[in-house]
């Protein structure tokens, strides 16, 4: 399937309530988030732990446009992965595991392709090193470690991100407030000293935030 419109409609039937239902739905339709890590991954054998996967939507998503890796979602909110094993048992998806647990102290051992989305502004700058440093240690030689964050800059755009993570916060969807945004400079020194090759690049789409896609190589092994 590869119409976004009823791969939108067909991930949000499976939510619980009539909000959740409605914000995935617009999230699906409107982020470019899914639709850009597809792009990455596509094709890809390896096994994918998502780092910070709420409710697995993207996990829904990749089998939704033909992508069959193994994938593991795991996240601190307890509620968002419950929610997420329900989705997926209700949608009859299989190969896609979750389980809750605090990045900052572990992560799964699952080795293959890592993604971290929009979590690293709950961390602050030595944790994100940590953090970092240990999904680096996942990624399989010839993987790929695939993050979207706002990224600090003296913008508008960085300023609509900060108040975006402020309200969600407000609203109890998120669990914490943003406390330290990297910077471009950062996300490539970390990671070019594990050993990848990185690009860094604008990734916000239609959307008002500061959002920039990172992607990390390595080695030349690439399928």
């Amino acid at each position: 399937m590869s119409n976004t419109k009823e791969i939108a409609k067909r991930i949000a039937s499976l939510c619980k309530g009539v909000y959740v239902r409605n914000y995935t739905r617009s999230k699906l339709l409107s982020d470019p988030l899914y639709g850009g890590v597809f792009e990455e991954l596509k094709g890809r054998e390896m096994p994918l732990l998502d780092v910070g996967c709420g409710m697995g939507i993207l996990g829904l998503y990749l089998r939704e446009r033909g992508c069959e890796m193994p994938i593991h979602g795991f996240d601190y909110d307890g509620r968002k992965i419950e929610d997420g094993k329900f989705m997926v048992e209700k949608g009859g998806y299989e190969g896609i595991t979750l389980s809750q647990g605090d990045a900052r102290s572990e992560l799964p051992g699952q080795e293959g392709d890592v993604s971290i989305l929009d979590i690293l502004q709950f961390f602050e700058e030595d944790e994100q090193r940590v953090l970092l440093g240990e999904a680096a240690k996942r990624v399989a030689p010839g993987g790929k470690l695939v993050i979207r964050s706002g990224l600090q800059e003296k913008n508008l755009r960085f300023f609509v991100t900060w108040l975006g993570d402020l309200f969600a916060r407000a609203c109890f969807w998120m669990k914490a407030a943003p406390v330290h945004y990297p910077t471009s400079e950062f996300m490539r020194t970390v990671l070019e000293k594990e050993g990848f090759e990185v690009e860094v690049r604008p990734f916000w789409g239609k959307t008002p935030f500061n959002n920039y896609l990172i992607v990390g190589i390595r080695g030349h092994l690439i399928k």
